[in-house]
């Protein structure tokens, strides 16, 4: 019996090895628009539409962003033949036309499904429908699926989300997997076969160090994810990547809060999947969104998830390594005083086992650029980064050769 159960063990571990996916379509971490986090259930044909829109015409595209994904509640049941049926009140055109005009816009659309019997809004799951469901959304144009996890009882999460995976190679039509099953399972571990990215937390809140209690589960201010994210640097990488969440930037925070928020998840290099409505977002919001220098940290190639570097009186320092030796340097005001700080360049060492990074910053001349200020510092040679830090907030230097 004992030998029968180890040879079951390797079948299944051998399964998840040769799990099929699409390869190639994440190499950087992707960005795009959710609805849930501003909308929740009030989703419609007409707002999809109008974020779309709005993609192009804030800028967003053009800084990289591409998906427009639409979360929980645009299905309401199953025909006769056991197919997947949109809400027809609120989406009249069916999802195969506003895939087509996403696509016009020159966007990619993404759809939300879960592994159980019913999403997290009670409405319809997959589960005993992978494959036709695959089917659907392939004939529907979607490229990318948010994939839940509520409704599941006993399922195995790598089973289950191998067996979407698989379902959706079959159909033909190359889709982003977003593994949504918020880390409990950790798919960090198993998860780079099977999808292209994973949550590794429960749900996020538009606030910044909060934690709110809904009984049998919480949400979490940013920062509270943030601090979640150090053990896991080494599963980081191109088409394998830690998802930290959609952000809550232009959700109620401040400036500061939004433009720490969104520094560190790009020196997280995870997704940058905006919640927001970006059809009302501020200019000082949109700025965020849309800076191309920080956006250029957390797409750089080499995929490489920023490390916690020092931390000291509320003040935190990260550092991300880039291509080429660059570096990306964050200075974190976690208090809620101002911070200064007097940073001396050539006393310092880079050294980083998971990226292969050993760099003496006294032996390298580097360009010292404040992303932020949009403003050249000089070199690091015989420099000290002089700067006060309002509280929440942050400074961000990429040092370029």
């Amino acid at each position: 019996m004992k030998k029968l159960f180890i040879f079951s063990i390797g079948l299944f571990i051998s399964s998840i090895i040769f799990s099929q996916k699409f390869e190639g379509l994440a190499l950087t971490p992707p960005m795009g628009w959710n609805s849930w986090n501003k909308f929740a259930c009030d989703v419609s044909e007409d707002l999809i539409k109008k974020m779309a829109d709005v993609m192009v015409s804030s800028g967003m595209k053009d800084a990289g962003y591409k998906y427009i994904v639409i979360d929980d509640c645009w299905q309401i049941g199953r025909d006769s033949s056991g197919n997947i049926i949109p809400d027809p009140k609120r989406f009249p055109s069916g999802m195969k036309a506003l895939a087509d005009y996403i696509h016009s816009k020159g966007l990619k659309f993404g759809l939300y499904s879960d592994a159980g019997m019913k999403t997290c809004a009670g409405r319809p799951g997959s589960r005993g429908y992978e494959y036709q469901d695959a089917r659907t959304y392939a004939n529907w144009g979607v490229d990318y699926l948010k994939y839940d996890w509520c409704s599941t009882g006993t399922q195995n999460a790598p089973a289950s989300y191998k067996l979407m995976s698989d379902a959706i190679y079959k159909a033909g039509r190359p889709v982003v997997l977003s593994i949504c099953e918020w880390g409990n399972n950790e798919p960090w571990k198993w998860g780079a076969e099977i999808g292209h990215l994973w949550r590794t937390t429960g749900d996020i809140y538009h606030c910044y160090d909060c934690i709110l209690n809904h009984g049998t589960w919480n949400q979490w201010g940013w920062t509270v994810i943030l601090d979640m994210q150090h053990k896991l640097r080494k599963y980081n990488g191109p088409d394998h990547w830690n998802d930290a969440d959609m952000m809550e930037v232009g959700n109620g925070m401040s400036i500061a809060e939004d433009r720490a928020h969104f520094t560190l998840w790009c020196m997280l290099a995870t997704p940058l999947m905006a919640g927001n409505d970006i059809a009302n977002m501020t200019n000082e919001v949109q700025e965020i969104l849309t800076n191309k220098e920080a956006i250029a940290i957390n797409q750089d190639p080499k995929g490489i998830q920023g490390l916690r570097y020092l931390y000291t009186d509320n003040l935190e320092i990260w550092v991300k390594p880039l291509q080429n030796d660059e570096l990306a340097f964050c200075f974190f005001n976690r208090s809620d005083e101002p911070q200064d700080i007097n940073f001396k360049w050539d006393k310092y060492r880079v050294e980083d086992g998971i990226s292969k990074t050993d760099i003496y910053l006294n032996k390298t001349n580097y360009k010292v650029r404040d992303i932020w200020a949009m403003k050249d510092l000089g070199t690091t040679k015989n420099a000290t980064l002089k700067k006060t830090i309002p509280p929440h907030d942050v400074v961000l230097i990429r040092l370029s050769k």
